[in-house]
């Protein structure tokens, strides 16, 4: 059951922790320092990156995954092949998950570290939230981690992603049946994305792909805004970003 003293930090606080302040705002509270898991994908040595700590503050157990990073992340982001995930009965419902093939396989080599890492730290502060933060890459982890976490180890997250990709493959039959599902994995769902943000349209929907949701910041499309993404994909540090969604949240 989600506790009733959680509280979230801002928005944009969650991009500037997991990307260790990319644009230098000042702002982390805490040094950012990713565990690595190396692993060979299609004869290309690359790596998964996480990272798992506890907020002692909130009492908030906190899964973060990297961003594209390198040369061989950015190999991974561009194998639009679906793969089979997994298939099993919710709610007297058939699902069956497929997924980006090379992000799943990032996920699985790290995915028992991530499930060990929680379940030690819930051990130890047993009415705990959790927390998923990704941006880009990390995103796609994010996504695949509350699916995850809630399917073995039947717990709920909050989940916060930024410059959100398309990570689930679905036909029109299927689609609102699978992301009602994955809602259901999460207390809460934020997958920000900037309309002019091109990351946030990969895999392009016309192959499928879907996330679990997309929450659009503040900002009006122009298309050949798609093509500066240091601007677009990079800057969810902003504050003001949010200033729309926080104003309708204080309604309730």
């Amino acid at each position: 059951m989600e506790g009733l003293n959680y509280k979230r930090l801002p928005y944009h606080q969650y991009f500037v922790d997991t990307t260790n302040d990319l644009n230098n705002k000042n702002t982390k509270r805490f040094e950012m320092k990713y565990n690595e898991v190396l692993y060979d994908w299609k004869g290309v040595r690359t790596h998964a990156n996480y990272e798992i700590n506890y907020d002692e503050e909130r009492n908030v157990v906190q899964v973060h995954f990297q961003g594209t990073n390198d040369l061989p992340d950015w190999f991974t982001n561009f194998i639009f092949i679906p793969k089979y995930y997994d298939s099993f009965k919710w709610n007297n419902k058939r699902i069956t998950l497929k997924v980006h093939k090379s992000w799943a396989a990032m996920y699985k080599v790290m995915k028992h570290f991530i499930r060990d890492g929680v379940k030690n730290l819930l051990n130890l502060h047993k009415d705990a939230e959790v927390e998923v933060i990704g941006w880009s890459l990390g995103s796609a982890m994010a996504q695949l981690c509350v699916q995850d976490l809630n399917y073995n180890l039947g717990i709920k997250t909050h989940l916060f992603t930024y410059g959100s990709v398309n990570l689930f493959k679905t036909n029109l039959f299927n689609r609102r049946k699978t992301r009602k599902y994955l809602r259901s994995c999460c207390y809460d769902y934020h997958l920000f994305c900037n309309r002019n943000d091109i990351v946030t349209y990969v895999v392009p929907r016309l192959f499928g792909f879907i996330k679990i949701n997309r929450t659009n910041v503040l900002g009006r499309f122009r298309f050949f805004s798609l093509f500066r993404p240091l601007k677009y994909h990079m800057h969810y540090d902003e504050e003001d970003l949010y200033r729309k969604i926080n104003k309708k949240e204080s309604r309730y």
